[in-house]
């Protein structure tokens, strides 16, 4: 299984990497754009970055699948202040599947920055002291105090999407779409 991640992260490749282990995947990272704000703000815009990413990322290579992960914040209805959210997207060039994974309650400190402007990564960098957390464990590596890190949340969203793909859905009389 050959397949194209949306983004020269490491931690998006190795996400998709591990998620479709069973399958040993060929895993390649290409730089696209996702068509969406850098910090989405809504679930809305950051499965439309997602989306955009797995389309552009399949379009560029010649492979089974493009991927694409996108996190970003939003208000969640029952949930106060801002979360952390994070979406992936698979396609084949044809159908699209769509995952999301955890959803975290940002602390008010956070939110603050966020609703003032700020982007998610420079802040939890400011806040923790460290430079390109988003590369390594991410903000949720930090606000779930190592319990699960980006890779760990990116890579089970991925494995929501790829479900339609992956799994015999005869039963249903469905694919992805």
């Amino acid at each position: 299984m050959e397949v194209a991640v949306g983004s020269e992260n490491p931690v998006k490749a190795a996400a998709v990497s591990r998620a479709l282990e069973p399958h040993e995947p060929a895993v390649r990272a290409v730089g696209v754009d996702s068509g969406v704000a850098e910090q989405p703000r809504s679930v809305a815009d950051t499965v439309a970055g997602a989306e955009t990413r797995a389309r552009r990322a399949h379009a560029a290579a010649a492979v089974d699948y493009g991927v694409g992960l996108e996190g970003g914040v939003a208000r969640i209805d029952g949930v106060s202040g801002l979360s952390l959210i994070m979406w992936a997207a698979v396609t084949d060039g044809e159908s699209i599947g769509r995952g999301g994974g955890p959803t975290v309650p940002l602390p008010d400190p956070v939110a603050t920055r966020l609703s003032a402007g700020a982007e998610l990564g420079p802040v939890m960098d400011a806040l923790v002291g460290a430079d390109g957390l988003a590369r390594r464990e991410g903000a949720i590596g930090v606000l779930t105090d190592g319990a699960i890190d980006r890779t760990r949340a990116l890579e089970t969203a991925v494995v929501v999407a790829f479900g339609p793909f992956l799994a015999s859905h005869d039963a249903f009389g469905s694919g992805p779409g």
